[in-house]
């Protein structure tokens, strides 16, 4: 997912410049909202849903890298919020695979994470 975002920037010298923060909130824009109609429509079209949880699988894995890279310049309490996410969301996406938990929840994470990308604050 993040290689069709740098695509699609890179292919259009006409796009507004985006910084880092806009990069990420569009993300996970696409990802919530791909979760989100994966889970109401997850009678009618299973694997719809098994993709949208594997992308956003892979959205936290590659921020869970990110966040645990020693170079990384945020602040260490953030850093471990958005870590301790990662492996919620994980162990979260499993159950949801299983029938037993709810997609909404890693909706409500997602908008979460997208509110504090929007207000420039740590809101995790």
């Amino acid at each position: 997912m993040m290689n069709t975002l740098a695509r699609e920037a890179y292919a259009r010298p006409d796009a507004p410049v985006r910084n880092a923060r806009a990069t990420e909130y569009e993300l996970f824009a696409r990802m919530t909202r791909g979760l989100s109609i994966a889970w109401t429509q997850r009678k009618q079209n299973h694997a719809a849903l098994v993709s949208a949880l594997h992308d956003n699988g892979k959205m936290w894995r590659t921020l869970a890298v990110d966040v645990a890279d020693i170079g990384n310049e945020l602040p260490s309490p953030l850093r471990a919020q958005l870590f301790y996410l990662y492996e919620f969301t994980t162990d979260h996406s499993r159950k949801v695979l299983d029938g037993t938990a709810s997609a909404d929840v890693l909706v409500d994470i997602n908008t979460a994470v997208m509110r504090g990308l929007r207000g420039g604050g740590a809101e995790v």
